[in-house]
């Protein structure tokens, strides 16, 4: 019988496991509907539990939030050049119409724009809070932002917490995570390909800025 306090995680193909306590195995439920235990401990179980089951907007709803904004802070962002950060604020200014905000509570100037030391002080509640801070840190982050009545927390390609995103959309949040917000934007304004690369074409379309 399956321990019910275990909560069953969605896996690889759309398989769904769910541990059995007492004899320490994991039934796993395909995407066919055919299930079939596996030793809880064993390679695959661990595999299974680590897939990401938490989907965020589509492209068309990515494309929506856009355009939609007036207004975007950057958390943690750096003034080190070599920073990512750094060259996103650069392109949001650049090459959008979107009103920047900087938040580094260790930097006075940021691409000569003020900074702020957290987002309860800026000038106004952004439309997108862009997050660039590690995964843990993620959680305290969506407190901030809930805090401050900002309705999109989007959080930067490569950083991840799934938890901190099912919270943050029970708590009312436009959640996207794992994102390159430059790459999104750029994308939707006809700079890059659907993968991500410079196409090198330019339109006379007006697209989302």
């Amino acid at each position: 019988m399956t321990d019910v306090s275990t909560p069953a995680s969605a896996s690889l193909d759309g398989a769904v496991s769910t541990a059995n306590a007492a004899t320490e195995t994991e039934t796993v439920t395909l995407a066919n509907g055919l299930t079939c235990s596996i030793p809880a401990s064993s390679p695959l179980a661990k595999r299974l539990k680590s897939q990401r089951t938490w989907v965020g907007p589509s492209a068309k709803e990515r494309l929506g939030i856009l355009r939609r904004a007036q207004s975007i802070a950057i958390v943690g962002a750096s003034p080190n050049p070599a920073r990512s950060s750094y060259f996103v604020g650069t392109y949001l200014l650049q090459s959008s119409d979107y009103r920047v905000y900087f938040v580094n509570p260790n930097a006075t100037e940021i691409l000569g724009q003020k900074a702020y030391p957290d987002l309860a002080s800026l000038p106004e509640v952004p439309d997108i809070v862009d997050v660039f801070r590690k995964a843990s840190d993620i959680p305290s982050v969506v407190d901030d932002v809930v805090a401050i009545g900002a309705p999109t927390i989007w959080v930067q390609l490569g950083i991840w917490n799934e938890e901190a995103a099912y919270d943050a959309e029970a708590r009312g949040l436009t959640v996207v995570m794992d994102r390159c917000i430059k790459v999104e934007h750029a994308r939707f304004h006809g700079g890059l390909h659907l993968m991500g690369f410079d196409t090198g074409v330019i339109s006379s379309k007006k697209q989302v800025r």
